[in-house]
C-alpha cells in the first residue's frame, strides 16, 4: 500500500457511511394518468379483431419493431425500405442525437466518482543573496463531492430518461420515415394505374375520333361531332401528360427518402393489389407501450421530474473530501528521502446562505417544466388516439365507398357498351357516346383514387398503432427503460 493510499483509507468508511445514509431529495417519479378509452370508437365491431396475417401484440419495450410493410407483399417496397434505415439523413441525424444523449448520461455518471489529478514541475530561481535554488515536485490529488442529498443521482436519473427519450425519438423518426416512404410508393403505384387507364382511354378516344371523321367524310356526321370528339381526346391527352408530373415528383421524393439524388433512382412502373390488407385495431392502452412518440414524451416527464430534485438539492450544503500527496526536493536524488514527502487530507462543508431567491426560482422553473412535459405527454396521447380513430374510420368507410364505386363503375361500363351498340345501329347520337365514355372513365379513375386512399389509410393506421405487432425479442437484450442501461445506437427501431 502506498503512502497516498494509506492517507485515503481512513476517509473511505466515512464516505460510504454518508452515502448510504444520504437521501435523494425531490419527488420520486410516477407516471401521470393519461386519457385512455376502453375501446376505439371507430373500430368495426362486425369484423373480427385479428384477421389474415396479423396477430395480437405483446407490446414490450424490449421487443424490436417488425418489418410491418411486408404485409403488403410488394418486393420492390421491401427493397426500398431496406435502404431507408441505412441511407436516410433524418434517421442519421436522429441516431447522432441519440449518441449525444448517451454521452451526456455517461458524463452525469462521472459525478459519482472522485476527481483525481496529478501535477509535476521543476523550477530554478535566484534569491536576493545570489543563491541559485532548484526545485522539483510531483503531487497526486483527489477531490470527491459526496452525493449526500442525491443531486448527482437525480442528475443521472434525468440524463438516463433523456437518453431513453432520444432513443424513442430515433424509433419515431424511423417509423415516420418508413410510413412516408410507403405512402409515396403507393401513391406512385396509383399514378401508374391512372397512367395505364389514361393510355387505354386515349386509345379508345382516338378510335372514336377516327370513326367520327370517317362519318363526317361520308356526310353522315356533322363538323360539331368531330370537334366534340377532338375536345374529348385532347383533354384526356392533357391529363395523360399531367399524371406524369405527379409520378416524377413522387419518384424524386422516394429517392430522397432512401438517401439518393433523384437522378440516381428510377422506380419501374408496376401494379398493386386491388385493395390493401385490412389492419385490425389493437387495445387502446397498448398505444402507451407501442408508440415511440408517446414513449419519448413519457421519458421526458421522468427527466423533468428528476430535475426538480436537482434544483431542490441546491438548498442543502455540499460535503467534499480532498486528499493529496507527493514529493518535493531540490534535487531528484532527494525525492526518496522521507523529509521530502508531503501530504494533506481534509474535508469541506459549503452552503449558500443568501442568493436573492435564485434557488427558489430554479425550483419553480423545474416544477413548471415538469408540468409542461405532463401536458405535452397527455396531448401526445390524445393526438395518438385521434390518429388511430381517424384512420380506423377511413379504413372502414373507404371499404364501403369502394364497394359502391365499383358498382358504379360496372354500371358505367355496361352503359357505355349499350350506347356503343345503339350508336352503331343509328339509334343514339355521338353526344350520348361521349357522355357514356366520360362517365366510365371518371368512374374508373375515382375507383383508383379510392384504392390509393385505402393504402394511405392502412399505412397511417399501422404507424398510428406503433408499427405493427409481429414483435420478436431484440437479441435478448433489454432496452433502456427496462434495464436501466441505454441500448447501443445500432438498435435502431427499438425503444
Amino acid at each position: 500500500m502506498t503512502a497516498f493510499s494509506r492517507l485515503l483509507t481512513p476517509a473511505l468508511p466515512l464516505a460510504c457511511t454518508l452515502l448510504l445514509a444520504g437521501c435523494a431529495v425531490g419527488p420520486d417519479y410516477q407516471r401521470p394518468d393519461a386519457p385512455v378509452s376502453a375501446a376505439f370508437k371507430e373500430a368495426d365491431a362486425a369484423t373480427p379483431a385479428w384477421t389474415g396475417d396479423w396477430k395480437p401484440a405483446e407490446p414490450q419495450d424490449a421487443l424490436a419493431r417488425p418489418d410491418w410493410w411486408t404485409v403488403f407483399g410488394d418486393a420492390q417496397l421491401d427493397a426500398l425500405m431496406a435502404e431507408v434505415q441505412i441511407s436516410n439523413q433524418n434517421i442519421k441525424a436522429a441516431e447522432a442525437q441519440y449518441r449525444q444523449a448517451v454521452a451526456s448520461l455517461q458524463a452525469a455518471r462521472a459525478g459519482f466518482f472522485p476527481l483525481v489529478d496529478a501535477q509535476a514541475g521543476a523550477s530554478r530561481a535566484r534569491n536576493a543573496s545570489g543563491n541559485t535554488l532548484n526545485g522539483q515536485s510531483a503531487t497526486l490529488g483527489a477531490t470527491w463531492e459526496l452525493d449526500v442529498w442525491g443531486r448527482v443521482r437525480r442528475q443521472v436519473e434525468s440524463s438516463e430518461a433523456s437518453a431513453q427519450a432520444s432513443e424513442a425519438d430515433l424509433a419515431s423518426t424511423l417509423l415516420s420515415t418508413q410510413a412516408t416512404l410507403a405512402q409515396s410508393y403507393f401513391l406512385l403505384r396509383v399514378a401508374d394505374a391512372q397512367k395505364a387507364l389514361l393510355d387505354r382511354t386515349v386509345a379508345d378516344y382516338q378510335k372514336s375520333l377516327q370513326l367520327v371523321q370517317n362519318q363526317y367524310a361520308a356526310g353522315t356526321a356533322q363538323r360539331s361531332d368531330v370537334l366534340q370528339s377532338e375536345t374529348q381526346l385532347k383533354s384526356a391527352q392533357a391529363q395523360q401528360i399531367d399524371i406524369q408530373i405527379t409520378r416524377a415528383q413522387l419518384e424524386h421524393a422516394i429517392a430522397v427518402l432512401v438517401g439518393k439524388p433523384p437522378a440516381a433512382l428510377a422506380v419501374a412502373a408496376g401494379e398493386f393489389r386491388a385493395a390493401p390488407p385490412r389492419v385490425p385495431a389493437a387495445v387502446p392502452s397498448q398505444l402507451l407501450e407501442r408508440r415511440p412518440d408517446i414513449g419519448a414524451a413519457e421519458r421526458r416527464m421522468a427527466s423533468a421530474n428528476a430535475q426538480i430534485g436537482v434544483a431542490q438539492a441546491a438548498y442543502y450544503p455540499t460535503l467534499s473530501l480532498s486528499a493529496s500527496g507527493g514529493l518535493t526536493a531540490s534535487t531528484l536524488a532527494r525525492w526518496m528521502s522521507l523529509p521530502d514527502r508531503i501530504w494533506s487530507i481534509g474535508g469541506g462543508l459549503a452552503g449558500t446562505l443568501f442568493d436573492g431567491g435564485a434557488r427558489r426560482a430554479a425550483k419553480a422553473q423545474a416544477v413548471a417544466a415538469y408540468d409542461q412535459t405532463v401536458a405535452n405527454y397527455r396531448q401526445t396521447v390524445l393526438g395518438a388516439f385521434q390518429e388511430v380513430e381517424d384512420n380506423l374510420a377511413a379504413q372502414r368507410l373507404l371499404e364501403q365507398e369502394a364497394v359502391v364505386q365499383n358498382d358504379a363503375l360496372r354500371s358505367a361500363r355496361e352503359a357505355l357498351a349499350l350506347v356503343n351498340n345503339r350508336y352503331r345501329a343509328g339509334t343514339a347520337g355521338l353526344l350520348d357516346v361521349l357522355t357514356a365514355q366520360t362517365s366510365a372513365y371518371t368512374a374508373e379513375r375515382t375507383a383508383l383514387s379510392i384504392t390509393g386512399r385505402q393504402y394511405t389509410a392502412a399505412v397511417v393506421l399501422i404507424k398510428a398503432l406503433g408499427g405493427g405487432w409481429h414483435a420478436q425479442p431484440a437479441g435478448g437484450s433489454g432496452s433502456a427503460s427496462t434495464s436501466g442501461e441505454t441500448a447501443a445506437p445500432a438498435t435502431v427501431g427499438q425503444r
